[in-house]
């Protein structure tokens, strides 16, 4: 099982609002150059985010909703301080309560 970390907000904020396009192309370019393995996601309408275990922590989060998921605790803190308007998380998976997970993030 795996540890992801993740930021949420309505698919609108992340995706059109804020420069989040910006900040991961800067970190992909960083990853070639250190020769990192990517461990971080854009996801649109994450099915994740209606988990039971997440529902209530997740409510506020306007539909249709995005996310950005990773391995790496230290760069969702980095989103969460530069997008401000998120709401942050964790969750293990596979799981029964999110078991594509996975699969989503391939």
């Amino acid at each position: 099982m795996s540890t992801y970390h993740f930021v949420a907000a309505s698919e609108a904020f992340l995706t059109e609002e804020e420069p989040l396009d910006e900040v991961l192309r800067e970190r992909v370019r960083n990853y070639g150059e250190q020769g990192k393995t990517i461990d971080f996601w854009l996801l649109r309408r994450p099915a994740f985010l209606e988990a039971p275990e997440l529902a209530a922590q997740l409510a506020a989060v306007p539909r249709p909703a995005a996310a950005v998921v990773s391995t790496d605790e230290k760069f969702i803190t980095f989103l969460k301080l530069r997008l401000e308007f998120v709401s942050t998380g964790s969750f293990e998976a596979p799981s029964t309560a999110i078991p594509d997970a996975l699969a989503e993030l391939s």
